[in-house]
């Protein structure tokens, strides 16, 4: 098993801390495991992108110029990595600004409204959580037990109290995502 993922949005949309769990969660599970943010200076509203290699054998390199799976959350990220889906592969996206929608006919697309859930949960923190929890619906590499040990490991422990909500973002997530017919 080799899954090499981007996730990629602005600075704010929790980009980072989402490949952070996957990575951790990874770890839990005796996983090789390699996490490499890459951010612009603005950090909020500026882009970010993150790349999570989950492997059950040694990484060799953590860059990559295609991606197993690309988790979308902003038009200029399904712009500049819808290409670098390899053929056979997974885009996940939430649709909240998405302008123009993917448009490749050799990949699996899923499409998880996660703002608009999030806002409807009164959680809008949540949001990364939901899109976590639809793509884990759909390519289970770790389970939720690992995902909420690496959550916990991510959290600072004052806000420890906010795991029971990000379990049931999580949860949440894995039931509105739905795949994108073409």
């Amino acid at each position: 098993m080799n899954e090499e993922i981007i996730i990629a949005g602005f600075g704010g949309q929790g980009v980072l801390s989402m490949g952070k769990i996957l990575a951790y969660s990874g770890v839990m599970q005796d996983m090789e495991v390699s996490w490499m943010p890459s951010y612009g200076p603005e950090m909020r509203g500026g882009t970010a992108n993150v790349t999570v290699i989950l492997s059950d054998s040694r990484i060799s390199s953590p860059i990559l110029k295609m991606y197993d799976t690309a988790i979308i959350l902003n038009q200029q990220s399904m712009d500049k990595f819808e290409p670098f889906v390899k053929p056979g592969g997974v885009l996940v996206y939430d649709g909240n600004g998405i302008t123009r929608h993917p448009e490749r006919k050799d990949i699996q697309v899923y499409r998880v409204d996660a703002a608009e859930e999030a806002a409807r949960m009164q959680s809008p923190k949540t949001f990364n959580m939901i899109v976590l929890g639809g793509y884990l619906k759909i390519k289970p590499l770790v389970s939720l037990d690992n995902v909420m040990l690496g959550l916990k490991k991510s959290l600072p422990e004052r806000h420890h109290r906010l795991l029971p909500m990000n379990q049931a973002a999580i949860e949440r997530g894995g039931e509105i995502i739905y795949k994108v017919e073409a």
